[in-house]
Formats: structure tokens, C-alpha cells, sequence
């Protein structure tokens, strides 16, 4: 598949959905050019909208995020996380009780609605449980890998309630050629070993793209036609597009490196509409 100018395509569409990691930024910071590309978007009148899933931030902590790296100007409604969504299954399910989870206690915070409250799996008493309403997979910070993981896994043998996974990614860059395991892979070796299935939020699955699909038509008219989706990963921002019948971009800032694009896109299926070397042109 031949690549593709960013600019010249976006412009045929009504509302971009950015995945951020990899898209807008990266390890060393904010991608260079990405304050120019938002610009050119803004200016085209293009709906934007970031998808990300990253569960440990609230949507307050990404703008601020992104405007101490130096883009500015992006809105709260404009940054839509897996960390939204699992508070509103929270909201919607669980009214009472506590839930146990993985993660950092600010990540924790973010989701905790009134009349919840949460407790790092290090200090739950495992053979005492049962004001556990539910367990949530939030990030891969905060907790003793060895010791925690283990207490994670004979906890959830001991108890059956609903387990949900608030940032599916199983990886994430922290060099240009290194990447650290995600809570999304710590949470996929727990169902191995459960030999259980979790509730997942992010992408690929379809709940982030109707949130955002359904937001951007409180204000405007969009068809799935008139969205275009921009990712760096095959298996959740090119997967969760094409599954959601919108068109797709791939970047190569990101997960995907260049010289291995066609060999992952042949081998897994999963077929970007366009291949763009980044946004920045």
C-alpha cells in the first residue's frame, strides 16, 4: 500500500478522531509539528476529537497534560479516555460497596463515583472480601509487580464479581525501540491463568467509538463516512475503526514502524485504509 499525505486526506472528511500515544506524542515528549497539524484541522473546520486509552488521567489532567508539552487550546469534551468509560459502567452497575483494583490511587480516584470507594489490591484482605463489589485493571503503576499480580489473581479465584479492564493496551513505547507491558497485558495473562474473559473499555471496542461518535452529533450531522480514524497500532486503533465502519489512517510516529508495516498489516488482517508516515504533513 502506497503512503499517503495526512493533509491532503483529512480534508475530505467532516471530523478526525486522533488516537494520542504514538499520534500527538511520544516518549520524548509532544511529536514536533503536531501544535501546526491541530492548527491546520481547526482551520479546515474539522470536528477533532482524541481517543486514548489512557485510564489514569482524568480529562481535566490530559488538557492539562498536553499543554504543559506545549499543545494548547484542546477541550475537555474534546479527549475521550477508557478510564470515561469505565466510570460510567461503574456509575451505571455497581451503586454501593467498594471496588478492589490494580493501579495507581490517582487513577483510582478519577473512576470512583460517590457511594464507592476503592482499594489497591495490596490492602484487601483476601479471605475477607465480600464488600468487594467489583475489580478494576487501571495501570501498570503503583503496585509490587511480583506480589500484587499474585494477591490480583487468588483474589479473583476467591470471588466472583464483575472484573473490568480500563486500558486494554498490552504494550506501550518507552524508547524508540523498547516498549514496557501495559495493564492490558497484565490483565490478559490474569484471564489466561483464571481462564475468565474481563470487561474491557478502549480500543478496539466499539463502546469508545459510539461515545465519541454519538458526542460529535450533539452539535452537528456525521455519518461514519465523514470520520476518519488516525492510530499508530494495528490491533486497536486500525482494528476498532474498521470494526466501527469508519476509514482509517495508520501513522508510522508510533507502534508501527515502517519496516515492519506491510509484514504485520499481511500478517494480521488488519487492513488500514491509508498509511501516513505521521500527521505532520
Amino acid at each position: 500500500m502506497d503512503k499517503v499525505s495526512f493533509f491532503s486526506i483529512v480534508k475530505n472528511y467532516k471530523a478526525v478522531f486522533l488516537d494520542s500515544y504514538g499520534v500527538l506524542k511520544n516518549h520524548q515528549g509532544l511529536i514536533e509539528g503536531v501544535v501546526d497539524t491541530i492548527k491546520l484541522i481547526r482551520d479546515e473546520g474539522i470536528e477533532l476529537r482524541v481517543l486514548t486509552n489512557d485510564a489514569s488521567r482524568s480529562q481535566v489532567q490530559q488538557v492539562q497534560m498536553f499543554e504543559d508539552l506545549g499543545l494548547r487550546g484542546l477541550e475537555e469534551k474534546e479527549i475521550i479516555t477508557s478510564g470515561m468509560l469505565a466510570r460510567q459502567f461503574l456509575e451505571l452497575k455497581i451503586k454501593t460497596g467498594k471496588f478492589a483494583y490494580l493501579g495507581t490511587e490517582n487513577s483510582a480516584n478519577y473512576i470512583m463515583k460517590n457511594g464507592l470507594t476503592g482499594i489497591p489490591i495490596s490492602d484487601v484482605d483476601i479471605e475477607n472480601s465480600s464488600d468487594v463489589a467489583a475489580f478494576v485493571f487501571l495501570d501498570d503503576e503503583g503496585f509490587d509487580w511480583h506480589r500484587d499480580i499474585n494477591r490480583t489473581i487468588n483474589f479473583l479465584r476467591r470471588n466472583n464479581l464483575p472484573i473490568i479492564v480500563a486500558n486494554s493496551d498490552k504494550y506501550y513505547p518507552i524508547s524508540r525501540d523498547d516498549v514496557a507491558v501495559a495493564i492490558g497485558g497484565i490483565s490478559r495473562l490474569c484471564e489466561s491463568v483464571l481462564n475468565q474473559k474481563f470487561i474491557r473499555f478502549g480500543k478496539p471496542d466499539s463502546q469508545m467509538f459510539m461515545f465519541a461518535y454519538d458526542d460529535i452529533n450533539e452539535t452537528g450531522n456525521f455519518g461514519k463516512s465523514d470520520i476518519l480514524m488516525v492510530g499508530d497500532t494495528l490491533h486497536t486503533d486500525i482494528l476498532g475503526g474498521n470494526k466501527f465502519g469508519l476509514k482509517t489512517l495508520l501513522v508510522l510516529s508510533g507502534n508501527t514502524r515502517a519496516k515492519h508495516a506491510e509484514v504485520k498489516i499481511n500478517s494480521t488482517g488488519i487492513i488500514p485504509d491509508y498509511i501516513a508516515d505521521s500527521i505532520l504533513e
